[in-house]
């Protein structure tokens, strides 16, 4: 595994639910000073240099936390602070990094001949901005996302891009914001990734807030049941990612969420997931189970 790699499977595994309650209850100042985004960016002097713009924008961070104030404290709903931004920020890059090995061309290399690094740039942006709406409102919140990402994006980007691959670049992101939803359909690699990476933020009781507080149902059950989850470079696909669950009503967290949006994500081709519940506790009724 490399230095990169090693780094970023560090990143997937920070804190869950109880760290995304107690900020929650936060001051916004309290909240925005423990704030600090962390991606493998040393090959990249433009990621760098957002990450740098990033970790220093307070607006954007209280935008984190006023989401994460909606849904956890006022919702009761799973975790949407910049923890949650984190994680699915790495899985993005981690997934487009290794179909980059796999020779899998994204859409700023192929449709305007622009290098990667500018994909890396996309699916960076898109993955930190790509729930901000949640500070104004769940309901349609990737509408929400995409009338504050627009002007604050061109702000991150300034002096990175000049016009017009700044247009193109802040255009791309947009798309991976709006594609993200249930009804999505991303129109690219980059918007994929992301759609996807934001289903996988589900290993470690990312979303038993509901289930601790005696919320019992499907969805919290399910929640509870997801152990971990590991991405790697796959053998007979690009990419392989594992879930390890400790009961199988885990699986309804991946033929019903996961599956939703991995399918018309335009990554099937690139994509295994196979859940596993390993564990002598429970009676296995299915040991293995592979998405179709």
């Amino acid at each position: 595994m490399s230095e990169i790699d090693k780094e970023l499977r560090e990143r997937i595994d920070e804190p869950a639910s109880k760290e995304a309650e107690r900020e929650a209850q936060l001051s916004p100042v309290e909240a925005v000073a423990q704030m600090r985004i962390n991606v493998p960016a040393q090959r990249s002097r433009k990621l760098r240099a957002l990450l740098e713009r990033v970790n220093a924008d307070d607006g954007l961070k209280a935008w984190w936390h006023v989401s994460n104030v909606n849904a956890v404290k006022r919702l009761g709903i799973n975790d949407h602070s910049w923890v949650h931004i984190q994680i699915v920020a790495n899985i993005a890059l981690r997934l487009l990094r290794i179909l980059e090995k796999r020779d899998v061309e994204p859409a700023m290399v192929a449709d305007y001949d622009m290098k990667q690094e500018d994909a890396e740039v996309v699916v960076l942006l898109g993955a930190l901005l790509h729930c901000v709406g949640m500070a104004v409102h769940r309901d349609r919140h990737e509408d929400w996302s995409l009338f504050l990402a627009e002007p604050k994006a061109r702000e991150l980007l300034a002096g990175l891009y000049d016009e017009p691959e700044l247009t193109v670049v802040v255009s791309e992101v947009l798309q991976a914001i709006t594609s993200h939803r249930e009804s999505g359909h991303p129109l690219t690699l980059e918007a994929g990734i992301v759609r996807v990476a934001d289903a996988l933020d589900i290993e470690e009781g990312r979303s038993r807030i509901p289930f601790e507080r005696g919320r019992v149902s499907i969805h919290s059950i399910s929640a509870a049941a997801i152990d971990e989850v590991i991405i790697s470079e796959g053998k007979d696909s690009a990419v392989s990612v594992e879930i390890k669950m400790n009961n199988s009503a885990g699986l309804y967290q991946v033929d019903e969420l996961l599956k939703a949006k991995l399918h018309g994500s335009g990554l099937e081709p690139y994509v295994e997931v196979v859940a596993r519940i390993d564990t002598d506790s429970e009676k296995s009724l299915v040991p293995i189970y592979r998405l179709e």
